[in-house]
Formats: structure tokens, C-alpha cells, sequence
């Protein structure tokens, strides 16, 4: 089976996530794609500043219920210590040996995951699959780190084409907190839940997602 795999504090998950499971999931013909929340992230004060995992979860439930080939991976939510990449899809790759397993990342986390914790022991796990908008500029600058990577690591890392979407949670976290509506960019059962449970009517942390 292919996996693909998205991480992320999800608060909240936004239709930018789920396009981007969804071009991964057509691109690359994967058979699953997992959302994966992180509980306690090493880059991230979610634990101190953040939304509660239990809410994000359940946002991210709500958001993938249409889609059946979309599942809620609940492995670094349950964990109490801080959860690294590398450690996840090792465990992954060990408990499922036969799958393969995809690592979708964003344009940013490309140029910064050599300084993950262990990078060299994130590649052989998997193949990373990089989005990016189909910008000339963008690209070139991938293709040049990406090569630079397979240099060091043998790394096996694809470029993923995906829609301009100018969004983040940050942007919307904040706009709800400004009392404005943000049902155009999520999912309608996380906007209900977002207004029936008063998520973010105070500012929750400083942390883009």
C-alpha cells in the first residue's frame, strides 16, 4: 500500500490541507493519505500556547469524514514527549514493512529539513514529496536543494504541483478571533464546530501552521 503522510498542528485544518492530500493522493497514486496532528511538536509551543489536541483532532475528523481515502492518524497526538520525524516514520516503516510511505512537506520545510532532528534517518523511511506552486522561480530553487540532498542523503524527493492557496491557520485564527467569518476557507462542520466550542476567541500562540 501507498501512504501519504500529512503533519501538522491543524489548528484548525483548512481546505489548503485537504487539496494538497487530495493532489498528493491523485499524483502520486497513493492509496491512502493519514492527517496526522502533532500533540507536541519540537518547532511549536502547542503544548504550552496551542489549541487542545482533543479539539484539533476532532476538526481534522470532521474535515477528512467525506473523503474515505483520508484517515485520522492519531500516533504523535497519544505521545507525551515531543514527537520528531524521523522517529515517527521509522516506527511507521517498522510496524508496517511492506507499505510505502510518502512525506508530504511544503515548499519551506524542504529548505529547512536538514536541520530536522536526524534528517539521515528520515530518507530512508520514505519518499518526501515537496509542494510547491508552479512558479519558475520556485521550482529552480527546489530542484537545487533537492539535489543537494540527494547528495548527502540519497534522498528520494519528488516535486508535488499544487494550487495557489493564500491561506494559513495563523490567518485564520485571527480573523476568527476578530469576529470575522472564515466558512469560505474550511470545511463546514469544522466552522460549526469552531463556533460551537468558542475556539479562538482568544489568541492561542504565535506559531504558524
Amino acid at each position: 500500500m501507498k501512504i501519504g503522510i500529512m503533519g501538522g498542528t491543524f489548528d484548525p485544518i483548512h481546505n489548503g490541507h485537504l487539496m494538497l492530500g487530495q493532489a498528493a493522493y491523485e499524483a502520486f497514486g497513493l492509496d491512502r493519505v493519514w492527517y496526522m496532528p502533532n500533540g507536541n511538536p519540537p518547532h511549536k509551543e502547542t503544548s504550552i500556547n496551542g489549541t487542545a489536541i482533543k479539539d484539533r483532532a476532532e476538526m481534522v475528523r470532521l474535515a477528512i469524514a467525506p473523503h474515505r481515502n483520508f484517515r485520522l492518524e492519531m500516533y504523535e497526538a497519544n505521545r507525551r514527549d515531543v514527537s520528531y520525524s524521523y522517529s515517527t516514520m521509522e516506527y511507521f516503516k517498522g510496524i508496517y514493512p511492506e507499505d510505502e510511505f510518502y512525506f508530504i512537506i511544503g515548499a519551506d520545510s524542504l529548505f529547512m529539513i536538514d536541520q530536522w532532528g536526524h534528517p539521515e534517518r528520515i530518507f530512508p523511511t520514505c519518499t518526501i514529496l515537496a509542494a510547491y506552486r508552479d512558479e519558475i522561480n520556485t521550482r529552480e530553487a527546489m530542484e537545487e536543494k533537492i539535489h543537494e540532498l540527494n547528495e548527502i542523503y540519497r534522498a528520494r524527493i519528488r516535486l508535488l504541483v499544487t494550487p495557489l492557496i493564500k491561506i494559513s491557520s495563523h490567518e485564520l485564527r485571527r480573523a476568527v478571533k476578530e469576529g470575522k467569518s472564515i466558512a469560505d476557507w474550511v470545511p463546514a462542520p469544522v466552522n460549526d464546530y469552531i463556533l460551537e466550542n468558542h475556539l479562538y476567541r482568544e489568541e492561542v500562540g504565535s506559531y504558524e501552521s
